[in-house]
């Protein structure tokens, strides 16, 4: 399914205009929906500026209509946005990460031998005489190379990562590693999220109600005196 181009923000403008419940946009802009969560309660790592995705063309008020009216209806995107296709060459990489390059190598080489020098080489974007000399640990500055995900430095994508081990671990008749720590937690979590949700809607209804009850004369209630009517 196709999402929207900058995922985080067009979530971060669904949840600032519009009442659709997280699992809506969650499920539009392919994100989990803890995701969407902190970004309304503004607890996220980075505080984002929304990106209208009625304007960039990515969805319709009509379908965003659609959904506010049924909790249920998933959000069908307009237009996709264009796919950037990498050319043939070695991956540019930011001037401010490449120093973490050699983290990246380092940890790639303690946690998947199996990977040859070349996918490294077309991963990170660096040279086989760089993998070579950290993995014989004659690089010139061994001693502050310090193992990093290549993920977390932002050297690549997870399903970049996911995709050069599982075909190093196919060609070396290992079985591709299978991380099964989060299964059945997200189920749990969606409903752990929508009974937190419930149980404040509940209570925001109840002090409305309360509210109004005394505002309209109910009983035990006391008139508004206005401190400021001479």
């Amino acid at each position: 399914m196709a999402q929207p181009l900058m995922p985080h923000a067009t979530a971060s403008w669904l949840v600032d205009n519009t009442a659709l419940s997280f699992e809506q946009i969650a499920d539009f802009c392919g994100l989990h929906i803890l995701e969407i969560q902190a970004i309304a309660d503004d607890t996220a790592a980075t505080k984002l500026t929304g990106r209208d995705p009625v304007r960039a063309g990515e969805l319709t008020m009509a379908e965003i209509e659609k959904g506010q009216a049924d909790p249920s209806h998933h959000l069908a995107m307009q237009k996709g946005p264009e796919q950037v296709r990498r050319t043939k060459g070695p991956r540019y990489t930011p001037v401010s990460k490449r120093q973490d390059k050699p983290d990246g190598i380092a940890w790639i080489i303690r946690n998947h031998p199996e990977v040859s020098d070349g996918q490294i080489s077309k991963l990170i974007g660096t040279t086989r005489t760089t993998i070579a000399a950290i993995r014989d640990r004659t690089h010139w500055n061994i001693a502050n190379i310090v193992p990093k995900d290549p993920v977390t430095l932002g050297l690549c994508s997870q399903r970049e990562l996911d995709g050069m081990v599982a075909k190093a671990a196919k060609a070396a008749g290992l079985e591709a590693p299978t991380d099964s720590r989060l299964e059945g937690d997200r189920e749990a979590l969606i409903e752990e999220l929508r009974a937190q949700r419930d149980a404040a809607h509940r209570d925001a209804d109840a002090v409305h109600d309360e509210a109004l009850s005394g505002a309209s004369g109910g009983p035990g209630s006391q008139a508004f005196v206005d401190p400021f009517r001479k």
